[in-house]
């Protein structure tokens, strides 16, 4: 059997079944390089997912902590997706993807790893990037650093 070692994933591990919400927990530590947090608006906020299922993998939630769509007032909607404008464009130009995936998982049965804090998923993609490795190899390659990718997407 061959090894990919990926040692940033101990984390997730370790965390797989940590009480609490993790978005509410990095916008209230106020620690925004720590926690990969891109930009803070009045209503919303976007923070790069620890466990990408590509780079620059994103998420963009409200402030507060609301689980339903119906639950958001307007603003926090113009918001998220004003952000969502924002952070495709920055995406474009720090790593010209080919195309993105955009949406919400709501609902366990809908992939929604955390239900309880409505986020949407912005993930770039590029020819190419399913290939072997998840198919046959059940791995997924991510090709660039967090700590490096944070610094690119927070220039002005």
């Amino acid at each position: 059997m061959k090894q990919i070692w990926a040692p940033w994933r101990m984390e997730y591990v370790k965390n797989a079944n940590a009480k609490g919400c993790f978005l509410c927990a990095a916008l209230k530590e106020k620690k925004d390089g720590k926690n990969f947090i891109i930009t803070r608006g009045k209503h919303a906020f976007v923070i790069m997912n620890r466990y990408p299922y590509n780079t620059g993998h994103l998420l963009i939630a409200p402030n507060k902590h609301k689980a339903n769509l119906e639950d958001l007032t307007r603003e926090e909607v113009l918001e998220i997706f004003e952000l969502l404008k924002k952070m495709k464009h920055q995406i474009s130009k720090c790593l010209k993807p080919e195309g993105f995936n955009v949406g919400i998982n709501i609902g366990r049965i809908a992939g929604a790893g955390l239900r309880t804090h409505i986020h949407v998923h912005i993930v770039p993609r590029w020819a190419g990037d399913t290939n072997f490795m998840p198919i046959l190899g059940k791995t997924k390659v991510i090709s660039e650093c967090l700590h490096k990718l944070h610094k690119q997407l927070t220039k002005p």
